[in-house]
């Protein structure tokens, strides 16, 4: 039996519609607001906050969240504290909650910290949740998501998820990565529920510039039965995917073994199309290994923040493990960041549960 697909429909607003959607919906002043945003260096981190500083009637309450990693460089640090700066006027009210991503022997802790924070908040007075993942990780965010949506399930409390995404800035903000991969707090482990039986795992990694090492520690750790790697076509950059082929060439051909039919390809601006076709290949696979053990997707978004999203509700939709490798450092080339068009910004909506779906 095919499972029914959770967002479907689903209510979403692409970047040329983000703003009047707030206008309109925010604008009323009738909502009792409460956002969820990272407060880190990342130039995206305020963009969202301040269109709703401009359209909210009533501005919202805010937790920011700022990741703290061993040894931070100092000019990390003061961006990280300048935007802060831009984002408490806002909000009404504001607490910052400061996130200890690794532990004293090195283990990441991030997620299982998030949740005991958030286990302190009452967030039951508010209509509406906003959480922008514009500057937050994935071991951050996923596990917030999941939290927040399934703590609100059933009351009509109104999910909303935002993400500012500049794509060229990720090919100039680099992670110093941890020793090996792991698998996101909250989400399934590849081992759980499977030890004792002999299931077929294919595994979709995001393929993103630079991040060949990532992927191979994820590799490591998951071991797949078979690869379909996810590549951004169309993108902001139409050379993008010839690049990143020709980057991925010896793990296609040779250490994952893939087949050039068994590519996927995700438009760059559309996660609910990279969600609505991992649900298919899991539908799909789902039959055909019914007998033969079963079969299990894996997923490791890089890159995008925009497919971020969708794999993340295909991972909340079929209860999927999601296999990262954290950052213990970011390096980045802060001259050519400067370089980046930030006019160019694109703020995607996605309502994830609330009144809407009643």
């Amino acid at each position: 039996m095919i499972a029914p697909i959770r967002w479907q429909p689903c209510i979403s607003h692409r970047p040329d519609e983000v703003e009047e959607f707030i206008a309109t919906y925010f604008g009323r002043g009738d909502a009792k607001v409460l956002l969820l945003a990272g407060a880190g260096f990342d130039p995206r981190a305020t963009s969202v906050a301040q269109l709703l500083r401009r359209h909210c009637k009533s501005l919202p309450d805010g937790m920011f969240i700022k990741e703290e990693r061993p040894n931070p460089e100092a000019v990390l640090v003061d961006r990280a504290n300048s935007n802060l700066e831009l984002l408490r006027p806002c909000v009404q009210n504001s607490e910052v909650i400061e996130i200890d991503v690794f532990a004293s022997d090195g283990a990441v802790v991030g997620g299982r910290s998030i949740l005991r924070r958030l286990d302190e908040m009452d967030t039951a007075p508010y209509s509406d949740i906003i959480i922008d993942s514009s500057a937050l990780s994935i071991g951050i965010s996923f596990p917030l998501v999941k939290y927040i949506l399934f703590r609100g399930q059933g009351t009509g409390q109104n999910v909303h998820l935002f993400a500012s995404d500049w794509p060229a800035l990720d090919h100039v903000i680099q992670p110093q990565l941890a020793d090996r991969a792991s698998n996101v707090h909250g989400f399934r482990k590849v081992t759980e529920l499977y030890s004792s039986v002999s299931v077929a795992r294919l595994w979709l990694p995001q393929l993103a510039p630079a991040g060949g090492q990532a992927l191979q520690k994820i590799f490591d750790e998951v071991l797949p039965s078979d690869t379909c790697p996810i590549l951004p076509f169309p993108s902001a950059d139409p050379k993008l995917s010839d690049r990143l082929l020709a980057e991925y060439l010896p793990e296609l051909e040779s250490t994952w073994s893939v087949d050039t039919g068994n590519i996927i390809f995700a438009d760059e601006n559309d996660p609910l199309g990279l969600y609505r076709t991992i649900l298919r290949i899991d539908a799909e696979r789902r039959l055909a290994f019914e007998a033969l053990g079963g079969s299990l997707l894996i997923l490791s978004p890089l890159g995008s923040k925009m497919l971020a999203i969708g794999a993340l509700m295909a991972a909340l939709d079929r209860d999927l493990p999601v296999y990262y490798v954290e950052a213990r450092g970011y390096d980045v080339d802060w001259k050519t960041a400067g370089d980046v068009d930030l006019t160019t910004s694109s703020i995607r909506h996605v309502w994830l549960d609330g009144t809407v779906y009643r």
